[in-house]
Parts: structure tokens; sequence; C-alpha cells
């Protein structure tokens, strides 16, 4: 049983780093878009991860295209701040994909037109200033909520 982790063109890499290491404790596999703000080599993204490299199922992708292109028949949930349900409102599967835009700008605007049933966003102020939380933080916040929803299989 295993929840996908999607990160379209990350940029920092401390946050993939993080976001790696929750992948690789939780069983989860993570699946990066290119381009990416840095190399997977980076030295910040291997502490960031500590020494859970080994654990982890990663999997590199050239372009949005490709990614989609290789999971024809996945299930898919956006997370942006432009959604209109919260991420709870979802009945989560083994398997799933939720996927998640680069720091600074997010998903692109088509990704999201064409998806809006399957966007989610997590709750926050609604004020300019609460613009988006931490993605580290966020992909933490859905996975741990997908993982609850499948009995925490396999976790202990």
């Amino acid at each position: 049983m295993a929840i996908n982790i999607v990160l379209f063109e990350p940029e920092i890499p401390p946050n993939t780093g993080n976001i790696a290491r929750s992948c690789a404790a939780t069983g989860s596999r993570l699946h990066l878009i290119k381009p990416l703000g840095f190399s997977i080599d980076d030295k910040q993204l291997k502490r960031a991860g500590l020494d859970y490299w080994d654990l982890l199922e990663i999997h590199v992708y050239e372009n949005l295209n490709d990614f989609f292109d290789k999971h024809p028949h996945g299930r898919f949930y956006f997370a942006t701040t432009k959604a209109k349900k919260y991420y709870t409102d979802m009945q989560f599967e083994d398997e799933d994909f939720i996927v998640f835009g680069k720091e600074t700008a997010g998903l692109p605007p088509e990704v999201l037109a064409n998806n809006m049933e399957t966007c989610i966003k997590i709750p926050m102020l609604p004020i300019d200033k609460a613009r988006s939380l931490n993605l580290s933080n966020s992909v933490n916040i859905v996975l741990f909520e997908a993982l609850r929803q499948l009995g925490f299989e396999n976790l202990v």
C-alpha cells in the first residue's frame, strides 16, 4: 500500500529533502517533475533527507506530459490554495497521486482548470499575507490524512 507524492518543478532543496524523508519513513513514493531547482546530488537536499535515501522509491520525469503519459490510469489530486474543496473532503485510496506545485508559483493554471473536481486545499486565514504554507509542511499534512484514511497500513 502506498501513496504517491508528486512535486512539480520543486525549487528548494531542503523542502524536497524533508519530503523525501517523510516519503521514506511512510513507504510513500516520491515523483519529481523537471526542471528541478537543484541537482539530485545537492548537499542541502541530501542533508535534509538524512540517511533515509536508501528507503526511498523516487522517480524523475522530464516534464508534466512525461509524468501523465507514464501514469495514464492514476487517480490524481492537485494541492492548491485556489481549490474549493478541502483535503479532508476527499476519500483517498491506495496508489493515489497527490500533486504539489513549485514553491513560488504552484501548479500551472491549465492543470488546475482541467482538474477542479480533484483540486484540494488546506484551510488558512483568508488574508493576502497568508498566501500558502511551506511545501514540506503541506505535503505532510495531506500525506498523513491520506495514510490515516488508509488505516496507517504497514505503519507502526
